[in-house]
């Protein structure tokens, strides 16, 4: 595991921006009044507009302090000011869109960098959507929804790998995500399998346990205790045999110990 001193925030997709905000809301209760959060749009075709969105959602909840940053290059990702930015803020909140637009422009880049020593240093990251499924260090790019397990059909790609040992899936239930979850266990049954919902999120820890915060829910798929599966076998597009594997869920009040791979019952649940 990543030592460090900072804080992840890793948000399912559609969460609330208009009634309670309970997920947002975390960023200010963890931000001090001088802090600034960024709003890194990497990952949208429309960074314009989602900057507005987020500059008026995190506004209105008590963030004076919101900017906006606009990488959308390897260039730009070099470039000393963007650099700055990023170094100068407390908070980093990624936008959705699409995952490999930031890992392929940011990965390996000084503002990459700066991004990790952010979070290595007591920074905290956010993301949601394409901002969740980065944060693993292998994301799921391209996939199945709602059919069957089947082997050979999903793609992954190396993330940013703030989160070492998992691997994140997002608009998890609503988009009928388990089966091409559940083969990326299959695939790598050393990692955890986190699949997260729509307005739901998960708030990682220094100590390396998370809890989980919103509406919806948490699945998370534990491969050390499978005890087969067909996975290297032939024939690809073949239904995914699998035995033994550990399933959770998990709503808001519940967490995980990740260094010891238990659900934990928070005292502050429902």
């Amino acid at each position: 595991m990543m030592n460090t001193e900072g804080y992840l925030v890793i948000i399912g997709g559609a969460e609330d921006k208009n009634g309670d905000i309970t997920i947002l809301k975390q960023a200010p209760e963890m931000l001090a009044e001088e802090d600034i959060l960024t709003v890194l749009t990497t990952a949208t075709e429309e960074p314009e507009q989602a900057g507005r969105d987020y500059i008026d959602v995190f506004q209105k909840i008590g963030i004076q302090n919101v900017r906006v940053l606009n990488i959308n290059t390897r260039d730009s990702a070099a470039d000393p000011q963007n650099c700055e930015t990023i170094r100068n803020s407390k908070c980093i909140f990624m936008t959705g869109g699409d995952q490999l637009r930031i890992t392929s422009i940011l990965g390996g880049t000084p503002a990459w960098e700066e991004l990790k020593n952010l979070y290595q240093n007591g920074g905290i990251i956010m993301g949601t959507s394409a901002g969740a499924s980065v944060m693993s260090e292998t994301m799921v790019v391209q996939g199945k929804d709602n059919e069957p397990a089947r082997k050979c059909t999903l793609k992954m790609a190396p993330g940013l790998g703030l989160f070492p040992g998992v691997i994140i899936d997002q608009h998890f239930d609503q988009r009928g995500r388990f089966g091409r979850l559940l083969c990326g266990v299959a695939e790598n049954p050393d990692v955890l399998g986190i699949g997260i919902d729509e307005d739901t999120a998960i708030k990682l820890y220094p100590d390396m346990h998370f809890e989980i915060i919103g509406s919806n829910a948490v699945t998370i798929i534990d491969g050390k205790t499978i005890q087969s599966s067909n996975v290297s076998e032939l024939n690809p597009d073949e239904i995914l045999a699998i035995t033994g594997v550990t399933v959770h869920a998990l709503p808001q009040g519940y967490g995980f110990d990740l260094k010891n791979r238990k659900v934990l019952r928070l005292k502050d649940g429902n």
